[in-house]
């Protein structure tokens, strides 16, 4: 046996241990990286903001405390109103139950020709073996939804302080980061620090700006057909359209349609064709404009994006695929070099059928031609 032999069967015994080892500590901080990482493109969006106060001469803690303190605010006062819609719709739902319930056994009488009553369906269902178990599973599950709600809250809380931090000490650790690279480097990284800071807070402050203008349609809408909660479905709409990709423009008017059908069905087709004719007007007149010197990436490419951060990272990977990819375009954009496109029809999809015909005409001409002088000269 060679004498190397058994200290490379050590080497690498001790490198696929480690390479388990560090497998298995991935796997169990992924969910910390993925808080670390939406953090950090959440201190990248308020950078600007927290930015311009400290550039007053405000220090960097107590403008992060404001911004954060802002959005907060902002976030409960939509959750207060949501919830308190929500309660009241289930209260209305639950006391007109009855009424309900007397409607459908009328119209199952006098269409099957049947006798039923409300008192014999409440104890049939009541009595049922599906309601019990039911009941048995949703109390078995209380302290299940509770450890879930706890644990939401405790991330959130993390990314919160995470971000509160890489906001607050952005400089710091931009020094921390350039001290352990070249000259050459450091130049690189600030750059694209910088261009991550003006994508990331571009793309957050012309969503918002576009979800305020969708709430005040939609608000001015809901107030002119007197559908409840007006206020809170406003608020809905502008941020679930706007910062939910793809799907969210469906899932934003999908409340509003369905409140405004209790009130009377009609409404309902009334807020749809809003909705619609709204969405047009907004990727076609609003967003260009907005969004033109902030996140200007192709709508296929946005989508794709979504796509393939949801693939990725789940629901956190559909709300930074497009701010990081608008980075990392802008950034490769800076050093690919282009060029001056020829003036050819081609380019604007108009193939030269003309050209194309007129030299096959002459083509034959020539053979035709050719093929006279060969007879000729026999």
């Amino acid at each position: 046996m060679p004498r190397w032999l058994p200290r490379a069967m050590v080497l690498a015994l001790a490198l696929y241990a480690c390479f388990l080892l560090g497998d298995w500590a991935f796997h169990q901080l992924v969910g910390l990286l993925v808080n670390i990482l939406l953090a950090f493109f959440l201190a990248l969006a308020i950078e600007p903001a927290v930015g311009r106060m400290a550039a007053r001469g405000m220090r960097r803690g107590i403008a992060t405390f404001l911004v954060f303190f802002g959005v907060l605010a902002v976030g409960i006062g939509f959750v207060v109103l949501l919830g308190s819609m929500l309660a009241g719709q289930i209260v209305d739902m639950v006391e007109n139950f009855p009424k309900y319930l007397d409607s459908v056994i009328n119209w199952i009488n006098e269409t099957f020709h049947t006798e039923l009553s409300r008192v014999e369906v409440q104890d049939s269902v009541l009595k049922s073996d599906w309601l019990q178990k039911y009941v048995q599973n949703s109390a078995s599950g209380v302290l299940d939804v509770s450890a879930t709600v706890l644990g939401g809250l405790f991330r959130l809380l993390t990314i919160f302080l995470f971000a509160f931090y890489f906001a607050a000490d952005g400089p710091r650790l931009r020094r921390s980061l350039c001290s352990v690279l070249p000259p050459e480097r450091q130049a690189e990284v600030l750059r694209a620090w910088e261009i991550a800071v003006d994508k990331t807070g571009g793309y957050l402050y012309s969503r918002g700006l576009m979800a305020l203008i969708s709430g005040v349609a939609h608000f001015v809408l809901l107030e002119i057909l007197d559908v409840p909660y007006a206020p809170a479905l406003a608020v809905w709409v502008g941020l679930v359209s706007q910062f939910i990709p793809t799907i969210g423009t469906y899932l934003a008017g999908a409340l509003p349609m369905l409140i405004a059908f209790t009130v009377n069905p009609w409404y309902a087709l009334w807020v749809l064709g809003f909705v619609v004719v709204y969405q047009q007007f907004e990727n076609y007149v609003l967003q260009p404009k907005l969004t033109s010197k902030t996140v200007d990436i192709h709508p296929a490419v946005a989508f794709g994006s979504v796509i393939a951060g949801t693939a990725l990272l789940g629901a956190v990977g559909a709300l930074i695929a497009i701010p990081a990819v608008a980075t990392l375009q802008a950034f490769l954009g800076a050093y690919v070099k282009r060029y001056d496109v020829t003036d050819d029809p081609r380019v604007h999809g108009h193939r030269r059928y003309g050209e194309a015909v007129v030299a096959r005409l002459q083509k034959a001409l020539h053979h035709k031609k050719d093929s006279s002088e060969e007879s000729g000269d026999d």
